[in-house]
């Protein structure tokens, strides 16, 4: 009966390459990415090397052609050295996979090598100043004008903002409303392509975010991805595996800073005797473990669903985002306390991951709209 919950020997060697990339490439250098600003390009080549800028692309696109699961095993693995530097990554593979799934062998052939190997990175862009968790209401449009689109808007809070080669646009082509929304891809250096500043943010500092301008932007017919107005449809779909790799993110910094506050609470000595001798502090450590391995149960289950394309993938999608987020951003709160006033201080990690994870519980929807896709599918029955 366990085998259902066991990894496979290969999802645990897929599992041991990312951990151990990890340990080499990131978990060293990321305290100086963040206190820096630095973003890791050439670590994110070194990790397109192994396969991790194409995870869940089709083989006969380049990609290594994995299942949800193991993309979140890749994702928790990487974020356990840095959670900011491991979401880059997914939001780069959400791009790659929606031009893979719905675009045409011509736009395949132009953009997924390149992306595969990142190259060139690749941006989604749903969000505007004015909608947000109402994406649906996107303003920025596209008009067609022969074998071209022209595009005018914005979109706000986008990771890779100024630095990537390659946008994934959600654009207004028809009527109001989800039904009107089509999917592009446009380049870095079409003219009339323009960015916001880079914004201040209380942590994923090893990652660029800016706002994108598009001021008139001839679009080739050509890059869209699927049909007119199947645009909201495709970037939803992108979003169930994106929720599934965000939620491995938190349950990765979770395990790190878990694992930390053990080990401190070994040698940390108060009244005589280390304080994981005090029974308060035993309970703490078992409900951080006891929540953090539910979170994960829960994932694993709905990265299962996705690769399946089971009927209630994304409720599980949305249930599983909403309590990794969730129970990523306690335990870690719980082990920045358990270090007392030096989890406060920047000479130990927990306080870099305690700001990472406190976003993945607002973006690939917030957790409040998790929980209105969760109840419209009960209510529904």
């Amino acid at each position: 009966m366990t085998d259902q919950f066991e990894l496979t020997d290969d999802q645990r060697a897929i599992q041991e390459m990312a951990r151990k990339f990890t340990a080499d490439a990131i978990t060293p250098h990321a305290a100086e990415w963040d206190e820096k600003h630095i973003f890791p390009r050439e670590t994110i080549q070194a990790a397109a090397a192994l396969g991790f800028g194409g995870i869940y692309v089709s083989e006969e696109a380049g990609g290594i052609g994995l299942g949800r699961l193991e993309a979140a095993l890749i994702m928790e693995a990487m974020a356990y050295g840095c959670p900011s530097t491991s979401a880059f990554i997914s939001i780069h593979n959400m791009a790659a996979w929606m031009i893979d799934r719905f675009g045409s062998d011509d736009l395949k052939g132009r953009y997924l090598p390149d992306m595969i190997a990142c190259h060139r990175m690749g941006s989604y862009c749903l969000t505007e100043p004015g909608s947000g968790s109402d994406a649906a209401a996107l303003k920025t449009r596209a008009v067609r004008d022969g074998d071209d689109y022209v595009v005018s808007g914005s979109k706000a809070f986008i990771s890779g903002g100024g630095e990537n080669e390659v946008y994934v646009v959600m654009v207004r082509t028809g009527e109001d409303g989800p039904k009107g929304i089509s999917c592009l891809v446009i380049d870095k250096d079409m003219p009339g392509v323009s960015f916001g500043a880079q914004e201040k943010k209380l942590g994923w500092h090893s990652q660029p975010t800016a706002q994108v301008n598009f001021d008139g932007v001839r679009v080739p017919v050509a890059n869209r991805v699927g049909g007119e107005g199947e645009g909201f449809r495709i970037a939803m779909m992108g979003l169930d595996g994106g929720r599934l790799n965000i939620g491995a993110c938190s349950l990765g910094g979770a395990q790190r800073c878990l694992d930390e506050a053990v080990s401190y609470t070994r040698e940390r000595k108060q009244f005589g005797q280390p304080i994981a001798d005090f029974q308060s502090i035993q309970f703490t450590l078992a409900d951080m473990e006891t929540e953090l391995q539910a979170a994960r149960m829960l994932l694993y289950a709905a990265a299962a669903k996705v690769t399946a394309n089971a009927p209630d993938k994304t409720r599980f999608a949305a249930m599983a985002k909403r309590f990794a987020t969730d129970t990523g951003s306690a335990v870690v709160d719980r082990a920045l306390q358990l270090h007392g006033g030096y989890g406060y201080l920047q000479d130990y990690p927990i306080e870099r991951f305690w700001r990472d994870l406190r976003v993945h519980r607002i973006l690939e929807g917030t957790n409040e709209i998790m929980r209105m896709i969760t109840s419209r599918e009960l209510l529904r029955q």
